[in-house]
């Protein structure tokens, strides 16, 4: 349990799955949102695509009755000049197609990363903090709580933090008790900086 970044009063740990879920949820549907703005933009860079493909095989059509109409007698150069350039027309088409299917392809990522990143990181980034924080509290308080020397760190800790009917509760003289090393008024003074902390362990 001391490895687990949760709390095990059981309050709190419901809490922090409540959270849990919460974030996981929220980074779902946007998610989602953001695979819907790729996929509506992605239509578009499909359609330059199909411009590009189509467009090419016409201008090929195009410059092959071009090349063939250049044998017809008397009329070929006339003939084929007209082919020629709608071939030539027919690839500008298909070049802007690809810048079409090129751009668009890009702004379906940026727009889609844009519009689901910023939620995303706005309630995972102080979620991931404040779980962070709370497990390497917990780490350092489960290692103090371990030692006698760390029982009256965590004890002289309480005194300086906790409300004084809390401090009350454990000892009438608290400072007087951990002054003298009173085992049994530091380790309840320890435990209520556990709680604290949203631990519960056993003291030696």
């Amino acid at each position: 349990m001391r490895f687990l970044p949760y709390s095990t009063k059981p309050l709190r740990l419901f809490v922090q799955l409540m959270s849990d879920i919460t974030v996981l949820l929220w980074t779902t549907i946007w998610v989602f949102v953001g695979l819907a703005v790729h996929s509506a933009i992605a239509t578009i860079a499909a359609a330059g695509r199909q411009v590009e493909t189509g467009s090419k095989g016409v201008a090929d059509n195009l410059s092959s009755a071009g090349h063939g109409a250049q044998h017809i007698p008397l009329v070929g150069d006339a003939v084929s000049k007209p082919l020629t350039a709608a071939s030539q027309a027919a690839l500008d088409i298909a070049g802007a197609g690809h810048d079409l299917d090129t751009t668009a392809t890009w702004l379906a990522v940026v727009l889609a990363l844009a519009v689901a990143a910023t939620p995303i990181l706005a309630v995972t980034g102080p979620w991931l903090f404040l779980r962070v924080r709370f497990f390497r509290r917990k780490l350092a308080v489960t290692a103090l709580a371990a030692t006698a020397a760390g029982q009256q760190l965590l004890a002289l800790r309480a005194l300086a933090n906790r409300p004084p009917a809390k401090l009350a509760k454990v000892s009438d003289d608290p400072i007087g008790a951990w002054r003298h090393e009173d085992p049994v008024v530091i380790r309840g003074l320890a435990a209520l900086e556990l709680k604290a902390a949203g631990i519960r362990v056993r003291m030696p």
